[in-house]
């Protein structure tokens, strides 16, 4: 099984439950219709990885928020790149289609280090540069649907495992990238730096 670190040690999640259309910034970027209820689809755990990988043209970078759940709470927090096969999720989209092509391949979950977290989540806000460019940033009031709900809902029919991964949503600021861009995240708790990561595309 593929791997993350928490606090140093390796733990191996079961899966990655990613939230879709959480930010209205976002949702106009894409044209996409506001939900009305929430967006939830599942990444495998072979989808996990720590490298950054072009696959082509067609597909693009949402930088998110993560979080690591134990005993069904949310216990640590790191950073995510959720990456999307473009091409292929409009095709799914047109068709009624499922995603999994589009979100679900292997290394579409590319996953920093994660540290515990016991503070209030309301305080965390990240930002992610490209090529030292501040390319997307968010915070927790710009989100549609908050941490604590997000997990209640996940709950309402998915049982969530030790070491498994929500990602939150993406804001505004998606798009491609190419082979030798460096990608930097950094989460702030309020103004305090409390965990950063660097990503150089292969």
């Amino acid at each position: 099984m593929n791997s993350i670190k928490y606090n140093k040690e390796l733990v191996y999640p079961s899966k990655v439950v990613c939230v879709g259309r959480n930010y209205v910034e976002h949702i106009k970027e894409l044209n996409n219709e506001t939900p009305s209820q929430m967006v939830l689809f599942n990444k495998p755990n072979s989808a996990i990885t720590n490298k950054l990988k072009f696959f082509s043209d067609t597909h693009r970078f949402e930088g998110e928020l993560c979080y690591l759940i134990k005993d069904n709470k949310i216990a640590g927090i790191g950073f995510g790149l959720d990456l999307t096969d473009r091409e292929a999720q409009d095709y799914a989209k047109a068709k009624g289609l499922p995603w999994e092509r589009a979100k679900a391949f292997n290394g579409s979950a590319v996953m920093s280090d994660f540290i515990e977290f016991n503070g209030n989540l309301e305080d965390l806000s990240f930002k992610l540069f490209i090529n030292d460019n501040l390319q997307q940033e968010a915070n927790f009031d710009l989100m549609i649907y908050k941490p604590l709900t997000i997990v209640e809902e996940i709950e309402s029919f998915l049982n969530l495992e030790d070491n498994d991964i929500i990602m939150s949503g993406t804001p505004k600021g998606v798009g491609n990238y190419k082979i030798g861009d460096k990608f930097k995240a950094v989460i702030f708790e309020n103004d305090k730096e409390i965990l950063n990561c660097e990503w150089m595309v292969i």
